[in-house]
């Protein structure tokens, strides 16, 4: 049987996260790289008090070594690492101070923003400077624009809101990390439409593969949890190829779930500072979910189910045919 290349990426990106996990795993508990827990959240959530972070290793590692390979053939697929190495990286750093230093938040709230905005910077400059994939962006009603510095505002400010979506996603077992599962598949899908784009689907099923075999040890309950390490790195892998694709705005619908959580924070925020009242139990949403009696996994299926729905209907409205 001779599978197809985004398969056969897969399968390998599958098998090398489910090796780097037995060893991984282990390693982080010696050195004891435990996850803390919110000491407001859900009283369930107490028992993952030290569970093992900076888990996002176990899918980064294998994302970067196959595209790295597939690079020898293809560069196109450069700023795509550039930009999940590079979040990886900041990621990286924020776990490992919170982790060592015992510093709750890790990096400093600018340090972060920096180190956000300059990965994005990189890329941005890296597409528009480095690389013949063009700078153009379909803005609905107003139709593309193609202007060099709007499309170097425009990515740096989706990559920042995108690292930043994921990263708030991240906060049951298995819940980002499947989330982000399904929208590469459809990125997957999305990019086999058309020859040039072979890459992204080559990248975008590395990612799906690590994804899944990441959730191997940290669907619940969890052995071990991704950290900004594997947040804001999936974050960042789901902002570039949506800007490399030129459907930026499809985010909207695959990513609603991101687009919620992210939408929970930002209203539970600003009506607790304009009326001095939450409107929802807990923010993100997930939090109000478990709180009203929902169970863990119970949230966790709704949220992949509604992911999924909105993929299948992202691929109708983009003309995608299934037959």
């Amino acid at each position: 049987m001779i599978f197809s290349t985004q398969v056969l990426t897969f399968i390998i990106t599958f098998v090398i996260a489910l090796i780097t996990g037995p060893i991984l795993i282990p390693l982080l508990t010696r050195l004891k790289f435990g996850q803390t827990v919110r000491d407001d959240g859900p009283s369930t959530h107490f028992k993952k008090m030290g569970t093992p972070t900076i888990g996002g290793l176990i899918f980064l590692i294998p994302v970067i070594l196959v595209s790295l390979i597939y690079a020898q053939f293809d560069q196109k697929i450069i700023p795509l690492i550039i930009a999940v190495f590079g979040f990886g990286v900041v990621g990286f750093i924020d776990d490992f101070i919170k982790v060592v230093k015992k510093r709750k938040d890790g990096l400093y709230p600018k340090q972060k923003t920096f180190g956000l905005l300059l990965v994005a910077a990189v890329f941005s400059f890296y597409v528009a400077y480095l690389s013949d994939i063009g700078i153009d962006i379909d803005m609905p009603f107003i139709g593309t624009v193609n202007s060099l510095w709007f499309f170097i505002l425009f990515t740096v400010v989706l990559l920042y809101a995108s690292t930043n979506a994921v990263n708030i996603t991240d906060g049951l077992d298995g819940l980002a990390g499947g989330v982000t599962l399904i929208v590469m598949v459809f990125f997957t899908v999305y990019a086999m439409t058309r020859g040039e784009w072979d890459y992204i689907k080559v990248f975008s099923a590395c990612v799906a593969g690590g994804c899944l075999g990441f959730l191997a040890f940290n669907m619940h309950p969890a052995k071990v949890f991704m950290g900004d390490t594997g947040s804001l790195a999936l974050g960042g892998a789901v902002g570039a190829i949506a800007i490399m694709l030129k459907i930026p705005f499809i985010l909207f619908l695959v990513g609603v779930i991101y687009v919620g959580e992210t939408l929970s924070v930002i209203i539970q925020v600003a009506s607790f500072k304009i009326r001095g009242k939450r409107v929802f139990k807990m923010a993100p949403i997930h939090h109000h979910f478990e709180l009203s009696g929902w169970k863990e996994t119970k949230v966790v299926k709704i949220f992949y189910l509604t992911t999924a729905l909105c993929c299948f209907a992202a691929l109708i409205i983009l003309g995608v045919r299934f037959i």
